[in-house]
């Protein structure tokens, strides 16, 4: 494909880092009694075509330096899109007299300095795609066209997008560390519609990657899109009962996110989770585990550092279902009186360990079920654990899909759920920070009709 000749290089890493020892030094000059700073910069390019025709595009580039100073335990942030030394220097000042005012927080502070990431290991994450806008536009007909014609009932999409992007950050404080790498991400979608009588279904379909050449070529993005939109046809809905229900991976990372939620910091030092105080706990059955795996190469959750400078390191959250660490940044780990575990800015390739099965052999295992691939709504209760979310997916009889459902709802408690897993899928869904396979819970509430 061809080159995007519009498309500017980013700034390069050591750039950054002269912006960030410039506004370090700063932060010095006013008495700052410590600061860090954040620069970054990004750009990509956007396509979404609708009825093979194009219904936007867009080409994003955007930069910013964010700035933290510290006067004991008193803190102030400002931030600028402007890089000159000017702007800089005004973003600083700001700052400054931001934390002349607050009030001091005994847990406010950079992370420990003996944390600081090393030599940064480079981890196979940027790989730019110069495609050009008319050859994006051409992959997204593609993807859409493909989807279309899947099944004489798919009359109609909301489109295919095709999105490319590059950026650079560079993090520095006064600890004295400056570090910074250059990371893309790219990806491919599909969303379609189908009509069968006077019912509409509309599903869809992505791929996310690193590098273009790891994505999914753009016909099966669209053939998946249109496959899972057809089958979706003919919807019913269920009465109420108690089932075993499987998440597929998608719906299993939202699952597995509930789980992070509950042991983070900011849940637990409020002590607003059904999970405070439960480390060295049971909290899912034995043999179910969870890594933190921050350096896989590649991979679209990797970070040699977290947003505090924190050296990432493999560790393990769950092990053979007991909880035994946290999700942690310096701020809320002081508040719990412990250490953070890095994860300043979010977790890095959460992985649940996989099972041997296939979803086709998890739907012949649990025999009668649900199959859960969509849902909706926000009834999650992170104080409590009370989960109840509208869904859709398939109906399991005699180990099989039978017939796919709609407007049901599935509860629980998430303390429950989790100690209610008894499998997990080799299916494992890696287009995210969240890594897993199927999840088969037993005994939820399916209520429908």
């Amino acid at each position: 494909m061809s080159g995007n000749d519009d498309t500017r290089a980013l700034p390069a890493v050591a750039e950054l880092s002269a912006l960030v020892e410039q506004a370090l030094a700063d932060a010095r000059q006013r008495g700052a009694s410590a600061a860090e700073v954040s620069a970054s910069a990004s750009q990509g390019l956007s396509v979404k075509v609708r009825q093979g025709e194009v219904d936007t595009l867009e080409h994003m580039r955007d930069r910013g330096l964010a700035v933290g100073v510290y006067f004991g335990q008193r803190k102030g942030e400002a931030s600028s899109s402007d890089y000159s030394p000017a702007a800089i220097r005004e973003a600083v000042t700001a700052a400054c007299e931001i934390a002349r005012h607050t009030s001091e927080d005994p847990c406010s502070g950079l992370a420990d300095a003996e944390l600081m990431a090393g030599e940064v290991p480079d981890l196979d994450l940027y790989h730019p795609w110069g495609i050009s806008a008319e050859d994006a536009i051409a992959l997204a007909r593609e993807t859409e066209a493909a989807a279309l014609a899947v099944d004489p009932r798919l009359t109609n999409s909301e489109g295919a997008e095709v999105s490319a992007g590059e950026g650079v950050r560079v993090y520095g404080n006064s600890h004295g560390f400056i570090g910074g790498f250059p990371a893309s991400q790219h990806a491919l979608s599909c969303v379609v519609l189908g009509r069968e009588g006077d019912a509409m279904q509309r599903d869809f379909w992505y791929t996310a990657a690193r590098a273009p050449e790891w994505l999914q070529a753009a016909a099966e993005v669209g053939r998946e899109a249109g496959r899972r939109t057809a089958a979706r046809l003919g919807a019913r809905r269920l009465s109420t009962r108690e089932v075993p229900v499987i998440f597929d991976p998608a719906t299993a990372r939202g699952l597995i996110g509930h789980f992070v939620g509950a042991v983070s910091g900011g849940s637990l030092y409020r002590r607003a989770s059904f999970l405070v105080d439960h480390l060295d706990r049971p909290v899912f059955p034995a043999g179910f585990s969870i890594r933190e795996e921050p350096h896989i190469p590649g991979a679209l959750g990797s970070a040699p550092f977290d947003a505090e400078g924190v050296a990432t390191r493999q560790r393990e959250l769950v092990t053979d279902g007991v909880l035994r660490s946290y999700v942690l940044s310096s701020y809320s780990a002081r508040k719990l009186g412990m250490q953070t575990t890095g994860n300043a800015g979010g977790v890095h390739n959460l992985t649940v360990a996989p099972g041997e099965k296939a979803l086709e052999e998890l739907i012949a295992e649990v025999g009668e079920g649900l199959l859960v691939t969509q849902l909706m709504g926000q009834g999650v209760n992170t104080v409590t654990g009370d989960y109840s979310r509208g869904a859709s997916g398939f109906w399991i009889e005699g180990g099989e899909i039978a017939y796919p459902v709609e407007e049901i709802t599935i509860a629980g408690n998430l303390a429950e759920m989790f100690r209610r897993i008894t499998a997990v899928g080799r299916d494992v869904d890696t287009r995210g920070s969240i890594r897993t396979g199927s999840l088969v819970v037993e005994g939820m509430t399916v209520a429908g009709e």
